[in-house]
């Protein structure tokens, strides 16, 4: 309901005379979904990718009115995609606004006995009502270390030391997914969730009550449950306990970006990066293609642990990175645009280790520079082989047999690359079939790339210094 806050009901008789209906908050979701997906509107904004894949599953879901599990690895829009079914629910709801009443409760329907109470000894006109905005009306919880307590209620001593009766309502504390009765409730990481409290989510998913030590009233809560995991631990055994996975109404799969310009999209979308200001950057598309690139070989790599995923914060941090040394390099020498180069990319050691497990098994030895080093060269000459044919190489390797050495770095001016190639012609004309700019700095990355790819695929050898590469025999 998207009525002027001036002129929504602000008590019962107002409610009930403007014809409101009460709904459950899946028949709420379900028929606001089907209204925008007959019309057209963008149902799930700011997720890529997911077009043919995930996003039918979670609409039949909708459809279907089942709790859902999310089931990927890190850093495939889980926690995005839960919130996003918030848009789903009406704009604002009404509730009781009564005391003691421990759940926003359904004007024409209310659970709790303060409630019931209030309705039953007043007369409509004097029953207030408060609205509920739907940003409001989600919740979620990080599974490990929560407690019965926390999600579900438990006795409250203080309330007992006051005087309230153990077997009355009023000696309970309830958690947070009574006190999201009649929204929506995320819990991440379902497989860390302690047993006792897998247990206690049996009654909610499947009765849709909770009971608390054995009280004996039942609260009907009406709530949608989300869930999220990742594959390796939901599906290790003993960890999700098989009744709770049973009641569990849907399991939507989610993936890392299925192409490479998917991806690319995702990153750029994701860093939300100015590239204009007092020192704007070009970023050429192949150093786009390359830092992608390093994503999709570190998901294959034997070095590491593919359990645990290489998430899409991976692809956006080493991204930021690059751009963030071009510009420092622009705003130190007065470059105008900053160009992101292939020496750029000596400084992901920053926003990449981090984020990458190694195999112990498949490392062995190596460090996580080493594995990441590996990973770069790899991306380098799978980008770099994709826009430059072998025809022409063997030529530019000879020059450099000849004891040519070239010495390139992130700080250096743009400028001096025309000079530094002089002695290796094919190689400046090597990079204008990657990029025919004639601007400084798109040149210099362009012969970056060159250099780079030849390092890669075992043309030239290079030895590094801190900022800077030497290309040579």
């Amino acid at each position: 309901m998207s009525t002027v806050a001036s002129t929504r009901p602000a008590n019962l008789q107002e409610l009930m005379d403007s014809g409101w209906q009460s709904k459950p908050v899946k028949r709420e979701i379900h028929d606001n979904f089907v209204q925008m997906l007959a019309a057209g509107d963008e149902l799930y904004p700011g997720i890529v990718g997911y077009e043919d894949t995930v996003i039918p599953e979670i609409n039949i879901s909708l459809l279907s009115g089942h709790d859902m599990l999310y089931l990927g690895e890190k850093g495939q829009a889980k926690s995005r995609l839960m919130r996003g079914l918030v848009r789903f629910l009406d704009e604002y709801i009404p509730y009781l606004d009564v005391p003691d009443a421990p759940f926003h409760e359904d004007p024409l329907a209310p659970i709790s006995a303060a409630a019931r109470k209030f309705v039953a000894e007043h007369d409509a006109k004097d029953t207030p009502i408060k609205w509920w905005h739907r940003d409001d009306r989600y919740a979620e919880r990080l599974a490990p270390g929560t407690k019965f307590a926390d999600i579900i209620g438990e006795i409250d001593p203080a309330k007992l030391a006051g005087g309230v009766s153990m077997s009355t309502e009023g000696a309970l504390h309830f958690g947070l997914i009574p006190r999201m009765h009649r929204g929506i409730f995320a819990i991440n990481e379902l497989p860390e969730l302690d047993e006792l409290v897998q247990v206690g989510l049996f009654n909610i998913l499947e009765e849709r009550d909770v009971q608390i030590r054995g009280y004996p009233i039942r609260f009907d809560i009406d709530v949608l449950v989300l869930f999220s995991a990742n594959p390796s631990t939901f599906n290790r055994s003993g960890k999700v306990i098989p009744q709770l996975k049973d009641r569990i109404g849907s399991m939507i799969q989610t993936h890392y970006p299925r192409d490479r310009a998917m991806g690319i999209e995702i990153m750029e979308q994701e860093a939300d990066i100015d590239l204009d200001g007092d020192y704007p950057v070009k970023v050429p598309y192949f150093m786009k293609e390359i830092c992608e690139q390093i994503s999709v070989q570190a998901r294959k790599s034997k070095y590491v642990d593919q359990q645990s995923g290489v998430s899409v914060r991976f692809s956006t941090a080493n991204y930021r990175t690059m751009i963030a040394s071009a510009r420092q390099r622009a705003i130190v020498l007065g470059e105008k645009p900053a160009v992101p180069r292939a020496s750029d990319l000596g400084h992901l050691y920053t926003s990449s280790l981090g984020k990458l497990e190694l195999d112990l098994m498949g490392s062995h030895q190596m460090s996580e520079r080493q594995v990441l080093d590996s990973i770069v060269a790899e991306a380098i000459q799978i980008v770099f082989e994709e826009y430059v044919s072998e025809h022409g190489l063997a030529e530019i390797s000879e020059i450099f047999g000849k004891g040519v050495r070239i010495e390139v770095g992130d700080m250096v001016p743009s400028a001096e690359y025309a000079n530094r190639l002089k002695r290796v012609p094919p190689a400046w004309e090597k990079a204008f079939e990657v990029n025919a700019s004639s601007d400084e700095a798109v040149r210099a990355s362009c012969v970056e790339f060159v250099l780079a790819g030849l390092y890669a695929m075992d043309k030239i050898s290079r030895s590094q210094t801190h900022g800077g590469n030497n290309y040579e025999t």
